[in-house]
């Protein structure tokens, strides 16, 4: 139930944004605005993953 609420609240009109960008620049901006977060967050997993499988105090 909650989690549907924050996805609510976060949930942007990309295309919206897009078409009434006032010029290239913003309409660029928004895209790496959006696309940003996910792939640090996959970047940060792919790390904690790699440090987590590596680890040498498991290997005994």
């Amino acid at each position: 139930m909650l989690a549907r609420l924050f996805f609510f609240l976060q949930q942007v009109n990309i295309e919206e944004k897009i078409k009434n960008a006032p010029d290239k620049g913003y309409e660029i901006g928004v895209v790496i605005g959006t696309y940003l977060p996910f792939v640090l967050l996959a970047l940060l997993a792919y790390l904690v993953y790699y440090k987590a499988k590596n680890r040498k105090d498991l290997d005994d």
